[in-house]
Parts: C-alpha cells; sequence; structure tokens
C-alpha cells in the first residue's frame, strides 16, 4: 500500500467528509500505525483475509473510487449496492439478490420465508443458526430448530430422512417441514466443508420431498478455493445463499442473500420490519464488489502459497503444519515438546512482523490461511519461523 499523506487525502476526500469519518486524534494514531506496519506488512495467521486499520480501510475506498468512482445508493437502491447484487447474481446464479446488514439476518429471513407457516427447521447442531443465533428462529419468527449430527460437521442424508420419516410417524399434531438448513464451511468444526456428493443427496431428497434448502455460505468462497467447487456449482443444489462482505470480501460489515425473483422480492419488507434498512450502504457494497472482482484468483494464489508453506515448515526439526480432514484454510501447526511455542509466537510478532494463534497446552495452534500471507514469499515466511524455532528451545 502507498504510503498515506493525511493532507493528500483531505484534498481527494473534501474537507467536510474526513470529519465524519475519524476525528483528527484518532486520524493522526492511525496515520502513524500504518506507516509502522507498511515498513514490513504484517502476516496474520487468523481469520479469513485482511484486517485494514480504519484509515487503511478508507484509503483502500479512495484507491476503488478514483478507478471506478462509486455511485451511492439510497435505502439500498442503486448505485454500487445494485452493482453488487447483479454481481451475486452471476456468481450463485440464482434469480435475485438483495443487499443485508448482517448474516444472522439473511440467515433468519431465508429461513422464514422459506418456511412460510410451517414450523420446523432441520440443519446442523454445529451451524450458526443454531448455535450463534441467539434463538432468533424460535423467539422472532416462531420456528423450532432441530438438530442433527451433534458435534459433527455434516448431517448425512440417510440422517436426514431418518428424522423425516420419525416426526412424520411419531408426531400426532404436525406442525409442517418449513426448510433444510446447511452451512458450508462450518466454522465451529475449523472451518471443515460439507462433501458435495452429501450435498447432492440432501438437495435431492429435499427436491423430492418438496422440502426448501438454504445455505448458509458466508464462507463458501473458501470451500470453492480448497475443493476446487465453484461456487455456483454449491449454490445450484440450494434454494437460497448467503454469503458474508466482511469475512473475506473487505467490507466492513454486510452480507448477500441470493435466491428466487419470488423470494427476494419479498425482502424488503422484512429488513424494514425488522430494522435493517438503512440509508446509505455504498461504501460495503464498493469494497466488496472491488475484492469479488479478484477473489478467486486472490484464493487460489493463497491456496498455494499455503502449501508450499506447509510442505516447507514441515521440514524443519519438530514442526509439522497440514491441513484438516476436510478442511480449508485453517491448518493444524503443531510443535514438538522442546520448543516453547508461546515464545516462538512473541518472537515472530516482535521480530518478524508475523502473527499465530498462542498455541495451546499441547503445543498445538491452528493458524488460518487468508492473503496476508502473500504480502511474502515462501522462502520469506519460512526463513521467519526458522530463526525463531532456533531460538525458542526450552
Amino acid at each position: 500500500m502507498r504510503s498515506f499523506n493525511r493532507r493528500h487525502f483531505l484534498r481527494l476526500s473534501g474537507a467536510t467528509a474526513l470529519p465524519a469519518l475519524l476525528p483528527a486524534g484518532q486520524l493522526l494514531a492511525a496515520d502513524a500505525v500504518m506507516h509502522e506496519e507498511e515498513k514490513q506488512p504484517v502476516v496474520q495467521f487468523y481469520g479469513d483475509g485482511e484486517s485494514l486499520q480504519p484509515m487503511q480501510y478508507v484509503t483502500r475506498l479512495q484507491e476503488i473510487g478514483r478507478v471506478n468512482p462509486i455511485e451511492r445508493d439510497i435505502y439500498g437502491n442503486g448505485g454500487a449496492v445494485a452493482a453488487l447484487e447483479k454481481k451475486f447474481v452471476t456468481i450463485t446464479g440464482k434469480e435475485k439478490a438483495i443487499f443485508m446488514p448482517t448474516g444472522t439476518m439473511a440467515n433468519q429471513l431465508a429461513i422464514a420465508v422459506l418456511s412460510g407457516n410451517n414450523t420446523k427447521v432441520l440443519l446442523q447442531e454445529t451451524s450458526h443458526v443454531y448455535r450463534d443465533e441467539a434463538d432468533a428462529a424460535q423467539s422472532v419468527h416462531n420456528k423450532r430448530l432441530i438438530p442433527l449430527a451433534k458435534g459433527e460437521t455434516y448431517f448425512t442424508a440417510a440422517q436426514l430422512e431418518e428424522m423425516l420419516d420419525y416426526l412424520d410417524r411419531e408426531e400426532v399434531f404436525k406442525s409442517g417441514l418449513g426448510c433444510v438448513s446447511i452451512e458450508n464451511p462450518v466454522r465451529r468444526t475449523d472451518g471443515r466443508m460439507v462433501p458435495l456428493g452429501e450435498i447432492k443427496k440432501i438437495s435431492a431428497l429435499c427436491r423430492e420431498r418438496n422440502i426448501p434448502l438454504h445455505l448458509d455460505g458466508a464462507r463458501i468462497h473458501l470451500a470453492s478455493a480448497w475443493s476446487g467447487i465453484p461456487v455456483k456449482e454449491y449454490a445450484a443444489y440450494f434454494d437460497s445463499v448467503y454469503i458474508s462482505l466482511y469475512k473475506y470480501l473487505g467490507a466492513a460489515s454486510g452480507a448477500v442473500l441470493c435466491g428466487s425473483e419470488k423470494m427476494i422480492g419479498q425482502m424488503p419488507h422484512y429488513i424494514k420490519v425488522y430494522g435493517g434498512t438503512m440509508y446509505a450502504n455504498w461504501s460495503n457494497a464498493a469494497m466488496a464488489l472491488d475484492k469479488l472482482n479478484q477473489i478467486d484468483d486472490k484464493l487460489a494464489a493463497t491456496v498455494k502459497r499455503a502449501n508450499e508453506l506447509a510442505a516447507q515448515l514441515s521440514k524443519l526439526p519438530g514442526v509439522s503444519l497440514k491441513t484438516l480432514d476436510g478442511g480449508t484454510n485453517i491448518y493444524e501447526l503443531q510443535l514438538a515438546a522442546g520448543i516453547d511455542g508461546v515464545k516462538m509466537g512473541a518472537m515472530l510478532a516482535t521480530d518478524y512482523q508475523v502473527r499465530i494463534p498462542k498455541p495451546n497446552a499441547n503445543n498445538r495452534s491452528l493458524l488460518s490461511m487468508n492473503e496476508t500471507l502473500l504480502y511474502r514469499d515462501t522462502d520469506s515466511l519460512v526463513k521467519s519461523f526458522r530463526e525463531a524455532v532456533s531460538k525458542s528451545g526450552r
């Protein structure tokens, strides 16, 4: 990233725009942080994408605007938001897409609309919808979540069919099956994927029984990059799909929900009813749209770099770095007992601007591979680890 000059930014953005973004004191502090980091960009083995400081974010937005002038939206209509939605229609192959303020709202409204008056929703016990959305389906939308495959990444078509048959056989006062929801990849199982073969079987079963199928694809581009399966192919087996804009697409917040014309056409009303209508979303849309134009190449390069790094680091005495079974961008780092993992991590951070999660009591850490790996070449990263390991004996 080019050197940031605050006065230059003021000339670019206009004197009235900047105070609305950050107070002057924060500007100076952020500017100092940026200059410090620009000496050697930080490679971070956590998170799914870049983690920009506020003024880095503003600078990136300015750079985007100079190449392609950013058009504003009004309450989500027109401008960069419309362009983003059009892009997601192409990516997913669905009829229509809509910007959402959060992934939770995208998931919850998808489930509510797909289910209609039917109350039961079947999903993974490890899923975000079941574990991390504050029981919104139950308390707000009057849905009954039925979890399958406790502690596992996914349930099988056979397990789903067994539960469907059980409900049909054992429930006297039937309330109706609303939909099935699948998260892929699954955050709570360290980014592991649902196999495409199983998705195909589940989709076929749902279509045979006329049950809508929703995909929580917050990180679906990661599944695509590590599996080689296009996002559009994943999406084809579902009636709706949500994708996050901030996990690896560069936006500060936001999500996009894709589905049929009929389904998405109902969403503006529900977004308003549940308090999600915002006057302007162009900044998040512009950042995500810019990243989408390069995401496939970036992630392909990241996969290549991650696998090269794993192979090279595993040659170091006492070091093992490998992918997880069925995993995506989270790799397992295992250090021998003779290496002080905490000391090594601290040295990587202070001396080499490489940051890893703190190893646990078993000297194990899970490293997230993201595009910050591309800030350095493989040899440079290996050298940093080699030197830190050599100085971190117990």
